[in-house]
């Protein structure tokens, strides 16, 4: 029996708008911003495009460009974090979403140090009734 295969080739789509985060990590914030700007108010042209009517490129951008403005806010807020994790990390109480989440029983388990801790009693005992050592003759 013989298939009949069909190849479907799509046209390229533009890449102007496409943004690598790797590069964008390595930018400043005010370039970020810029161009988070620059991206901004190319979507609001096409959206304007899209309610005259403007040709099929340009709505299939919109969503390119969606996207790359999200990653230029997820890279600005990553740094933000990032930041902020260095400046908390000498500091004795940090915000709550810069601490481990873990689960609530974690969070509130004593830490190893409290849990080896022993009672002036206990130590007492400890010292007065030690552990015998016999030796046993063969």
């Amino acid at each position: 029996s013989s298939f009949c295969r069909f190849v479907v080739r799509f046209a390229p789509r533009e890449q102007m708008t496409k943004l690598n985060i790797t590069e964008l990590r390595s930018k400043k914030k005010t370039d970020l911003l810029q161009q988070l700007g620059e991206l901004k108010k190319e979507l609001s042209q096409l959206r304007v495009a899209q309610v005259t009517g403007g040709a099929a490129s340009k709505l299939a951008k919109i969503r390119e460009v969606r996207k790359s403005i999200h990653r230029v806010l997820l890279v600005i807020q990553q740094n933000q974090k990032m930041q902020l994790r260095e400046y908390f990390k000498s500091k004795k109480y940090k915000p709550l979403d810069l601490r481990a989440k873990k689960t609530h029983e974690l969070r509130r388990a004593l830490t190893h140090k409290q849990q080896n801790l022993k009672t002036r009693k206990q130590t007492k005992r400890a010292v007065g009734f030690a552990q015998r050592k016999y030796a046993v003759k063969a």
